[in-house]
């Protein structure tokens, strides 16, 4: 008791030039007949003075509203008594008791009973997440509209200014709760789960981050979308069975016990092209996961074997949502290398062939929108680089290339020349025109 008596005016250092003032106001509000209970009357005045929760704060001022009751001769100001008795102020309701005045506590106008039911809604909030793994979070609450409103009007109608809204309280002191029941950490940012809880319905969503995994692939096989396909040919069949997209992410999902799963790659080669060398990178990123341990090792064994030789991923490890925008950015700038099969028209001049390597140096190509694209990218001309060609003919009207170039090039274009719509092209240069083309990507520079 000792304790209490110094600690809880230190407490109130930051309020006490102003006690009196918030004192006087919180009166005026219970005698209009607005009933307070002690944590929505600390609220009011929450962002003033520390070392107090709104509860605390309340019942001080609340003291000193009792003790200011107390009139010469050993009176007391019966009505000031009888308004803080009604809040269910305990000392306001045992002296109210020994004056014989009638205080049947009320329930709170404001918070209409929400504040004294935290405990309630942190233990709600632990069963729900209790299936899922996570070791940080947040609390997130909704206040009912007529609340919200009521809260509102009361600050403006009394000049409150240094008032905190039940919203924030309430998330704050829930979160403190549910903290100590789980034994999980509070995360201002980027937390493995998110819980919104109804304070009106006392509804809990639960929300996990998603689980971002990251790897590169290789793709062994021609006539492979990266992603789902389900075009139906002239026949009516499917025309692709499965995808790159699915080969990855139907195991991750398994492994994470997700929801579902989106596939984010560092650019995508044509369906009828490999991806060999290192591969491509790419990241999957699995929503309301509930479990955020997975043995990537195992994955990685998972996802090769059901594959089936399609494809083959390799450095499964986790990451984050960041690196999904410096895939997305890099990707249109990062060097790739392509290994092209061509076959022309025409015999080759070998001569010619060589030229390419000296032209195509660090070379800034034209290519205008291609036109096997242009339903889904808008048609303009883009400036990629290409840094160097090595070409060597391999027949008499076949001839092989290795092109290292910008990301976003079009490298097909690039050979062909699209009707003109890429200048200069292989084919331009060589006056030439193509036959066949079979190509490879051989590398995607590095992007995390």
């Amino acid at each position: 008791m000792a304790l209490g008596v110094f600690i809880y005016p230190y407490a109130l250092l930051g309020m006490v030039s102003n006690l009196e003032d918030y004192a006087e106001k919180l009166l005026r509000i219970l005698k209009d007949g607005h009933i307070l209970c002690d944590t929505c009357s600390g609220r009011l005045f929450g962002l003033r003075g520390y070392g107090l929760s709104n509860t605390d704060r309340g019942r001080s001022l609340k003291t000193v509203l009792l003790m200011r009751s107390y009139k010469s001769g050993g009176e007391r100001d019966e009505a000031t008594v009888l308004v803080l008795a009604k809040t269910g102020f305990q000392p306001a309701m045992l002296l109210a008791e020994k004056l014989g005045l009638n205080a049947e506590p009320r329930t709170c106008t404001l918070c209409r009973g929400i504040t004294g039911r935290y405990r309630e809604y942190a233990e709600k909030a632990a069963e729900a997440a209790s299936g899922y793994e996570f070791s940080t979070f947040q609390i997130g609450c909704r206040v009912p509209e007529e609340i919200r409103r009521a809260e509102e009007d009361l600050w403006r109608l009394y000049g409150l200014r240094d008032a905190e809204s039940l919203k924030n309280e309430a998330s704050r002191e829930i979160g403190k709760i549910f903290g100590e029941i789980t034994g999980k950490e509070y995360a201002p940012e980027r937390p493995d789960m998110t819980l919104i809880i109804d304070l009106g319905s006392g509804e809990v969503e639960v929300e996990p981050s998603p689980l971002f995994i990251c790897g590169r692939y290789r793709k062994l096989v021609r006539g492979l979308p990266q992603n789902p396909w389900p075009y139906d040919d002239v026949e009516g069949r499917i025309k692709y069975k499965t995808s790159i997209e699915e080969l990855i992410t139907r195991p991750a999902v398994e492994a994470a016990e997700g929801e579902d799963a989106k596939f984010h790659a560092a650019g995508r080669e044509d369906i009828d092209a490999r991806m060999l060398g290192r591969g491509r990178p790419f990241v999957v990123e699995i929503r309301k996961p509930r479990k955020r341990s997975i043995d990537l090792k195992l994955l990685e064994k998972t996802i090769n074997e059901r594959a089936n030789g399609l494809i083959e991923v390799h450095g499964l490890t986790y990451c984050s949502g960041d690196t999904v925008k410096k895939l997305k950015m890099l990707a249109e700038i990062a060097r790739k290398k392509y290994r092209l099969r061509v076959v022309f028209k025409k015999p080759l001049d070998e001569e010619k062939l060589k030229q390419l390597e000296e032209i195509f140096r660090d070379y800034v190509v034209s290519q205008r929108t291609p036109t096997r694209v242009l339903h889904r990218r808008a048609d303009r001309v883009r400036r990629k680089v290409v840094y160097s060609v090595k070409a060597k003919k391999t027949g008499e009207r076949e001839a092989e290339f290795e092109i290292e170039c910008q990301g976003g090039f079009y490298v097909k274009e690039f050979i062909h020349g699209d009707e003109g719509r890429t200048k200069p092209s292989i084919a331009e240069i060589l006056g030439n025109e193509v036959e066949e083309i079979e190509l490879d990507v051989l590398d995607v520079e590095e992007t995390r």
